[in-house]
């Protein structure tokens, strides 16, 4: 049975580290941007330094206190807050944030938990290289959280998830042993990975405290380019057909609704719209390219030919860095007027990329036999993760629909399901998709990741709630 953090064990805690580490939790580490947890907590502290996380597990185990690992509190699944419970810790890496190494012949950069992801992908731009994971939050998430939930984001069509980034990590184990794995080699058959076992466990068993990560050349020539497309089905006929011209050049492939357009217009009309006629459908296309070619004459290829396959009817390239900034934009705010708007059932999934277009009909036409409600359907359509998310028509609110929330989403996860897909792509579980996990995950993984999780943390101390549902 775990405690809550009471008075006395917080004074125990303080006793560990110096007392400027410790202070009450702030109202940011107690929500989740889509506002659908709060959560609480008896103590949050900010170690500086691994042995400071060891030393605090290891008295937390010891107390059988919860402990909740904060990031950039970014999450949108809830694995950032304990609703409910004993009132847990709350730990923070933030101060954690130190550039530890950078080895650009090796293309490694050694990066501590709290870094900000911008601030990693500066400091591989300093050194002359590329760290290819982006992602709408990333001036604030930070590379612990991306690791700890194997973020995807824009670049996974040529680069990966976090997951394919990392070459090693330093964890802290429940038991507050240190796990020593910041290797940098790239081949190393030794074994267990517990690498990829603590990356997208959403801190459920250790805390991530540093990463080794992969770096790349940059492009030396980037396009970027929007066009027009009749229907998702068009979008991936271009997509095999920018494979075929430019192979893995193609860096991004991002899908987008009129409806998000509307939404923007509605919520943040400072972003610019470039269509003089919102099209339907329409692709932001994005190519790293090395030296002798020329993106703009690329895309302008890969446009007609596109065009004389029927797949394309319009289209705009960008002639500067402030025109694919604003192009860029209209991608990264497309969440932030979703969230101002406000969903019934936001959902974050993948099909096989065969699948694609017929989940958007067939899950179009469920919804509208639920109701009348308002689709904004957009995302990597690339690695077949679409950000599908159901919205209430103009004059009403979420909060008029709470009473449907759970059947929207029982629908469209049903049909995911049916199609071989995941319902979560790049979100994590946390603890909004506890259920689901467990609903729609095979058995066999879920028997065995209970027993990892218990041989792991037998106290289930770690981020209980999130992930697996907590038994302890």
């Amino acid at each position: 049975m775990l405690n809550s953090l009471t008075e006395t064990v917080a004074n125990t805690l303080r006793g560990v580290l110096p007392e400027d580490r410790f202070s009450q939790a702030q109202a940011t580490h107690l929500e989740e941007p889509r506002g659908r947890y709060a959560g609480h907590a008896g103590l949050l502290a900010r170690p500086q330094s691994t042995q400071e996380v060891a030393a605090l597990i290891r008295a937390a185990s010891a107390a059988r206190i919860p402990v909740v690992p904060y990031g950039g509190g970014t999450g949108l699944v809830g694995g950032q807050v304990a609703e409910d419970g004993p009132a847990p810790l709350i730990l923070s890496l933030e101060k954690m944030s130190a550039i530890r190494a950078v080895y650009p012949e090796e293309n490694v950069l050694v990066a501590e938990a709290g870094v900000i992801l911008a601030d990693v992908q500066a400091a591989a731009s300093e050194a002359g290289r590329l760290f290819p994971l982006s992602l709408a939050a990333e001036g604030s998430a930070r590379i612990g959280g991306n690791l700890s939930t194997n973020a995807g984001g824009t670049g996974v069509l040529r680069y990966g998830n976090a997951r394919d980034l990392c070459l090693g990590i330093e964890a802290v184990l429940p038991t507050g042993e240190i796990f020593n794995g910041l290797s940098r080699l790239r081949k190393d058959n030794t074994g267990y990975d517990l690498r990829h076992l603590l990356i997208g466990a959403e801190g459920t068993l250790g805390v991530i405290t540093a990463a080794s990560l992969k770096l790349f050349a940059q492009p030396s020539q980037i396009g970027t380019a929007l066009f027009q497309v009749a229907s998702p089905d068009a979008a991936l006929l271009l997509l095999s057909l920018a494979r075929e011209h430019v192979g893995e050049g193609v860096s991004a492939f991002e899908l987008m609704h009129r409806q998000g357009f509307d939404f923007l217009a509605e919520t943040l009309p400072e972003v610019r719209n470039p269509w003089n006629a919102t099209p339907e459908w329409c692709v932001l296309v994005e190519l790293g390219l090395s030296g002798g070619q020329e993106p703009t004459d690329v895309l302008a290829s890969l446009f007609a030919a596109a065009s004389d396959s029927g797949l394309v009817s319009d289209g705009m390239i960008a002639q500067s860095e402030t025109q694919r900034a604003d192009f860029w934009a209209i991608r990264e705010t497309i969440p932030e007027a979703n969230r101002r708007i406000g969903s019934v059932s936001s959902h974050d999934i993948s099909v096989p990329l065969g699948a694609l277009a017929g989940f958007i009909t067939e899950g179009n036409a469920r919804i509208a036999r639920l109701g009348e409600f308002r689709i904004n359907c957009f995302g990597h359509v690339g690695d077949g993760n679409l950000h599908y998310n159901v919205f209430p028509m103009p004059g009403k609110s979420r909060a008029d629909h709470n009473h449907e929330r759970d059947e929207i989403k029982r629908v469209v996860h049903d049909l995911v399901h049916e199609m071989g897909g995941s319902v979560s792509a790049e979100h994590g579980v946390g603890r909004l998709k506890v259920g689901d996990l467990e609903k729609y995950g095979d058995p066999a993984k879920l028997s065995a990741m209970r027993a990892i999780k218990a041989a792991l943390d037998p106290l289930g101390i770690m981020n209980p709630g999130a992930v697996l549902r907590a038994t302890i």
